[in-house]
């Protein structure tokens, strides 16, 4: 049987000559070794974009979140990551993971087998953390093959994640899509990456389920957090939380 490049640990092509890749993996090692984080997310560009939000000065960064995500990363090339330094000295209580949009070459199967090699791997290295895996968003404004890929992984993830202990898949894009089945640009400003008012509508039950996980015993601090968390930032539906069109 033909092994699935999915699952193959690879580093990212040097393809423009700049090194930026194994430079962000560098920094991401050295930032372990100084930081206590409660939460880590590993992934691609939709958790690595989330840090230049308003939501995540808001949200995240209070819970203690460190950001192990890259740009155009596909399963193959978070596995090498964590193969590689970036998990060796933290100790998260919790680790989400959304990986597996970019990768283009691989079918379903392979393409959910390395999101679960990921996870298994998460497990390995920290056997105490939660994980919390969030299925694929949807992508193009109209419904299309890599939608309908995107579903089929999410099909297969939903019956391998159970086999993981400790681990609860999390669907945060059944809202994005309206009644029509197209996706707006108000929240996907290129029917790809979430602008504000998408951000905050697919990680805003995130940030309650992590808020729960960690302070769970705490009633009151969940209930002052969730307070903060509805009155500082703008609804979806304000006009201030709409990217320019």
């Amino acid at each position: 049987m033909a092994s699935n490049p999915a699952i193959i640990p690879t580093p990212v092509d040097d393809l423009h000559g700049d090194g930026r890749w194994l430079s962000m993996h560098q920094h991401f090692v050295n930032q372990a070794r100084d930081l206590e984080p409660d939460v880590v997310m590993v992934g691609d560009s939709m958790l690595a974009n989330l840090q230049i939000t308003e939501l995540w000065e808001n949200w995240f960064a209070p819970l203690h979140t460190m950001n192990l995500s890259v740009g155009g990363d596909a399963t193959q090339h978070v596995l090498w990551r964590l193969h590689n330094g970036e998990l060796e000295c933290i100790q998260p209580k919790v680790i989400v993971v959304l990986v597996g949009t970019n990768n283009h070459e691989h079918s379903a199967e392979q393409v959910a087998e390395g999101i679960m090699e990921v996870c298994k791997v998460l497990r390995e290295k920290q056997p105490h953390a939660d994980i919390v895996l969030l299925a694929l968003l949807p992508r193009g404004e109209k419904p299309n093959p890599l939608r309908e890929k995107h579903d089929k992984i999410n099909e297969i993830l939903a019956e391998d994640s159970k086999k993981i202990d400790r681990l609860q898949m999390l669907n945060l894009g059944r809202d994005l899509l309206q009644a029509d089945g197209t996706l707006s640009h108000r929240d996907m400003y290129d029917y790809l990456h979430l602008n504000h008012r998408g951000y905050r509508r697919v990680f805003q039950p995130l940030h309650e389920l992590l808020t729960q996980m960690l302070h769970g015993d705490d009633s009151q601090l969940v209930n002052e957090i969730a307070e903060a968390t509805h009155s500082t930032l703008p609804s979806p539906s304000d006009p201030a939380s709409v990217a320019a069109e």
